[in-house]
């Protein structure tokens, strides 16, 4: 599984850097970006996504325009295979910034986003995994906690006109309860974007990173003059002592250094830039090539 994480991050920034080569927007490289992870089954996202307590998919989505601060999402719609294309529906194509559940099914109907049969986000690997979670109850707190995967999907961009940009997409997590909604969806904790200071996508624990607004938290230490590195490492850190979360983050600024970081064992990751393609799964491991372009 990690050799196929490590490919689907690989190929979905390939994906976004031409479209940044073409001229392209940030808002279009990170929703081609995140469309290819969500359609790949090695990531909790679209096709792939972990089945609720109840044995359905409910998956979680959100964009964010640098340039204006727009931002668009979706939480707990079904039968989506690409939620990060509804959730930038919504925020060009409405007045609000989350559409959920029924309403944002209908949404998608009256603007054409395609839906799917529910099945069809599902994996046989997914539905054996649940299967056996099945003897872990609810009530166990230690259910949701940072040693599960969260295979949650994100990309950030700032391309050729100094505009930055976010998108997050998530199943969330296994064996939730029916209409939770992680911090994927929620502006300011799954990821944000503002020209002014850069763009940070994140994943991991969802309550945990609601609780300390993890990606926000990480802007405004940027903003403050903080390196990359060193804001997205603090804010990790901070996020582990107060509330014992773990997770990951992928920043980009707006002079265009970027970082990624995660506390979790693994976190597959890749970034495109210039003509070098870098990518990597443990702390410790960074690997350049050549950008096949």
């Amino acid at each position: 599984m990690s050799e196929a994480c490590a490919n689907g991050v690989k190929t979905a920034a390939v994906g976004a850097f031409r479209v940044l080569k073409r001229g392209g927007t940030a808002l279009d490289a990170v929703e081609t970006a995140v469309r290819a992870l969500e359609d790949d089954p090695a990531f909790d996202a679209g096709r792939g996504s972990v089945l609720n307590a109840g044995g359905e998919v409910e998956l979680d989505a959100v964009v964010m325009d640098g340039r204006t601060l727009a931002a668009g999402a979706v939480s707990c719609v079904r039968n989506i295979a690409n939620p990060v294309t509804l959730a930038r529906a919504v925020m060009e194509k409405t007045d609000h910034v989350m559409l959920t559940d029924r309403g944002a099914n209908l949404f998608a109907d009256s603007v054409g986003v395609a839906t799917v049969p529910s099945d069809a986000l599902v994996t046989e690997h997914e539905r054996a995994e649940w299967e056996r979670h099945q003897q872990y109850s609810l009530g166990v707190k230690s259910l949701f906690n940072s040693r599960w995967d969260h295979d949650t999907v994100g990309a950030v961009a700032l391309d050729c006109h100094g505009d930055v940009a976010c998108a997050t997409s998530t199943g969330g997590i296994r064996n939730k309860m029916v209409g939770r909604v992680g911090d994927s969806p929620i502006i300011g904790c799954g990821g944000y974007a503002d020209n002014r200071v850069g763009a940070v996508s994140c994943t991991g624990h969802g309550e945990s990173i609601m609780k300390v607004t993890l990606a926000s938290r990480i802007l405004f230490h940027i903003e403050q003059g903080r390196s990359p590195s060193e804001a997205v490492e603090s804010c990790l850190q901070y996020m582990a002592e107060r509330v014992k979360g773990g997770g990951g983050v992928i920043a980009v600024t707006r002079s265009g250094d970027w970082v990624a970081r995660f506390t979790t064992e693994r976190m597959a990751w890749a970034a495109a830039e210039g003509d070098v393609l870098s990518y990597g799964l443990d702390p410790k491991e960074v690997i350049r090539e050549r950008l096949p372009l």
